[in-house]
C-alpha cells in the first residue's frame, strides 16, 4: 500500500487528546493560573482583531442591496492568515505556548466575522436582493476554504524552502 504524500493538518498542534497527562488546558484549568494567561492572551488578540475589523467596517461601508465587500475581504483574508498561521505554529514556532491562542484564536478570531456574514446574508434576502445573497454565500464559502487551502500550501512550501537552504549551508 502507497503512503499519502500530503502531509496531515493537525488537529490542535497543542493538544494531543490520545494521552489527556499532556493536555495544557487540563494542569491550566486545576492550577487557575496558567488558564487565565491563557484567556488574557485571547482577550487581547481578540480586542486587536475586532478593533482592526470595526475600522475596516466603518471605513468600506455597504449600500444596501450591495455586496459586503468588506466583511467578505476580512473574512477572506482571516481565513488565508489562519492557514499561514497554522502552518507556522505547527512546523516553525512549536513550543510557543501562547502565540495560538494570541493569533487564532484571538486576534484572527476577533477579524473574521462568520456571524456577520450570517446577518448580512439574512438581510440581503429579506430586502429581497437573492443574486446578491446567493454570490456573498458562495463566493465567501468556497473563498473561505481556498484561502486557507492556498496559503497553508504556499506557506508549507516557503518553510521547506527556507529549511532546504538552510540545510545546505
Amino acid at each position: 500500500m502507497q503512503s499519502d504524500p500530503s502531509p496531515r493538518e493537525p488537529i490542535d498542534p497543542d493538544v494531543d487528546l490520545r494521552h489527556p497527562t499532556t493536555r495544557v488546558e487540563t494542569s491550566a484549568a486545576a492550577s487557575g493560573r496558567g488558564g487565565a494567561v491563557v484567556l488574557l492572551a485571547i482577550a487581547g488578540g481578540g480586542a486587536v482583531g475586532a478593533s482592526a475589523r470595526y475600522l475596516i467596517g466603518l471605513g468600506w461601508p455597504a449600500p444596501a442591496g450591495s455586496l459586503p465587500w468588506a466583511t467578505m475581504v476580512i473574512n477572506l483574508v482571516g481565513c488565508a492568515l489562519i492557514g499561514v498561521l497554522m502552518v507556522l505554529v505547527s512546523e516553525v514556532w512549536v513550543g510557543q505556548r501562547l502565540l495560538r491562542p494570541f493569533l487564532g484564536t484571538g486576534v484572527l478570531g476577533g477579524f473574521t466575522t462568520f456571524s456577520t456574514y450570517a446577518v448580512d446574508l439574512q438581510q440581503l434576502i429579506a430586502d429581497r436582493h437573492p443574486i446578491t445573497a446567493v454570490t456573498y454565500l458562495l463566493a465567501t464559502v468556497i473563498g473561505a476554504i481556498a484561502a486557507v487551502w492556498a496559503a497553508t500550501h504556499a506557506t508549507r512550501a516557503l518553510v521547506r524552502r527556507r529549511r532546504n537552504r538552510r540545510d545546505r549551508r
